[in-house]
């Protein structure tokens, strides 16, 4: 499991954090009992589909430490993941008090430099220097809920599945900026937006 990480994320990672990783994991498995974190189907393949799955993301941090936004975490995922794995501050946002309970434990209990901010993205405030999501809303629905949390020089990075460059082509109705798809590491199928210097169409 450990090479499998690396080469999704390019790096090396300490024994620490690859601790850090399973107990998140063991976590998460403790609490499918009480909620769905995660769908079912998923829970035996949670490293592969899930923990480096998110864990890729790291891969295109703009800076050692950059600060994330991971918007309508849920479990956590991609943003526990980015907090075990980065140098600079997670912040994540969820509205659903089940999962900001879990996000609390899951954060004091692996000693993170991570926030809950327990509301909608909306709501939200605050600049970043990376913005993420996972399986939150199309495209275009993503920048809209998370362009005020963003800077100049954010960048949002954004797995979207196999219809990545659709998502990108339908979002280029309302949004401006440079927009690229990137191979996901753990599906060779899926894409993963990466997009700067976005801003509505017409601003």
């Amino acid at each position: 499991m450990k090479e499998r990480l690396e080469a999704a994320l390019g790096r090396s990672v300490s024994r620490e954090t690859l601790e850090r990783l399973a107990l998140y994991a063991d976590m998460i498995e403790s609490e499918a009992t009480r909620q769905n974190l995660v769908s079912r189907g998923t829970l035996g393949e949670l490293w592969e589909r899930h923990l480096i799955d998110s864990a890729q993301l790291a891969r295109f941090e703009p800076h050692d430490g950059a600060a994330w936004v991971d918007i309508g975490s849920g479990a956590g995922l991609p943003g526990i993941v980015i907090a075990c794995l980065v140098n600079g501050p997670v912040s994540l946002i969820e509205p659903r008090r089940l999962r900001v309970e879990f996000l609390y434990r899951v954060i004091e209990r692996l000693d993170l430099t991570a926030m809950v901010i327990a509301a909608k993205a909306e709501r939200a405030t605050g600049n970043f220097d990376v913005i993420t999501a996972r399986a939150l809303a199309p495209l275009n629905e993503t920048f809209g809920l998370s362009l005020h949390l963003s800077t100049r020089k954010t960048v949002w990075v954004l797995p979207r599945g196999r219809n990545a460059q659709t998502e990108v082509a339908n979002a280029r109705r309302s949004w401006q900026g440079r927009f690229h798809v990137e191979p996901s590491a753990t599906n060779a199928d899926s894409g993963i937006v990466v997009a700067t210097d976005v801003k509505a169409s017409g601003r």
